[in-house]
């Protein structure tokens, strides 16, 4: 799809061009007849002339053209920048959701089976869900079916699979505009989740699977609008945090913020965020040296643990990093 819009795009500004020099040209060829024909006897100097202001006007036609164009131009320009900024925005939010669940991964490398199945639990059905809608909103009916029945094979899938077999009926039977509604309704339940990723494939598929419906056409300004108020919701969180010296609460804001804020935005907040930083590292410092002063080494591993995980970049993290193996075999020891 890029490099058919980028060959249609370049094949557009070549005919452009191709027409702004023929009517150029063409309007200096008139111009030099006219200029030939001007001096001979009066016929042929009428017809001069004629080919003078035919020029002129043909000059000026290819002018207002090129204008046109130009503007054409730009307006093409400013839309593939947002279109750009708003995928690297999306692009950003997987990363981050993938940082997540790596973060998940490495929590999960020290718990027992059970506990991994029900940490993972959650995030795989809903990929596994998102995976087989978007065949069917893609209308690739085969491919879902496929995937609802090896999920209905394993029993921690079958419910999933039960509702989406149902889910998969209904899209079926509706008419064209019960489908984007169906649609719709499950983009909507992607925003009141905040899954903005997986919001904007979804988007993707409807605007051109229905190009011509106009409940589609508007639902990326929908999405823009939800995305907006979400980060005007954590500001006011944000304020209500910093006023309140909650600073567990204020770093959670943070991270979730971190995926809404421009630059700028970020720029205003790193004064007020630097101070939120500084007081949890502070409580966090506090809670290990008390830990330790109290011989109680499994907190004292946990809360070093932490500041390793969070503040990486201090000098208190790189300290605790240098004991953490004293910190493990002493925890070890003093388990019952």
């Amino acid at each position: 799809m890029y490099f058919e819009n980028r060959r249609h795009r370049h094949s557009w500004q070549f005919r452009w061009h191709t027409l702004f020099a023929f009517v150029i040209l063409l309007a200096a060829c008139l111009a030099l007849a006219g200029n030939i024909l001007g001096g001979d006897s009066t016929p042929p100097r009428k017809v001069g002339l004629a080919f003078t202001a035919t020029s002129r006007l043909l000059f000026w036609a290819g002018c207002l053209y090129a204008a046109f164009a130009a503007l054409l131009l730009f307006y093409e320009i400013v839309r593939s920048l947002k279109t750009n900024g708003e995928k690297l925005d999306n692009a950003v939010e997987m990363l981050s959701r993938q940082n997540n669940l790596l973060l998940q991964v490495s929590q999960a490398s020290r718990l027992s089976d059970t506990a991994k199945e029900v940490v993972f639990r959650d995030s795989e059905q809903m990929e596994l869900g998102e995976a087989a809608l978007t065949k069917l909103h893609q209308h690739d009916f085969e491919a879902a079916d496929s995937m609802i029945e090896a999920m209905a094979e394993y029993p921690k899938y079958k419910a999933l699979a039960d509702r989406l077999k149902r889910m998969s009926e209904k899209y079926r039977s509706a008419t064209e505009d019960g489908r984007v509604n169906q649609i719709i309704a499950h983009i909507e339940d992607l925003f009141d989740k905040k899954l903005w990723g997986q919001a904007v494939t979804q988007i993707e598929n409807l605007t051109k699977m229905f190009p011509y419906s106009e409940k589609a056409k508007t639902m990326p300004a929908s999405l823009r609008e939800r995305k907006d108020l979400q980060k005007r919701t954590l500001l006011a969180e944000w304020d209500l945090a910093v006023r309140e010296k909650n600073t567990d609460r204020g770093l959670e804001i943070l991270k979730e913020l971190d995926l809404y804020l421009t630059p700028a935005e970020a720029l205003a907040l790193q004064e007020s965020a630097s101070t939120v930083f500084k007081t949890k590292l502070h409580n966090l410092g506090v809670e290990f040296s008390v830990a330790v002063a109290e011989q109680n080494w499994k907190r004292a591993l946990e809360t070093g643990r932490d500041i390793v995980q969070n503040f990486p970049n201090s000098r208190m993290a790189a300290e605790i990093r240098s004991k953490l193996d004293i910190l493990q075999e002493r925890a070890k020891k003093a388990a019952p």
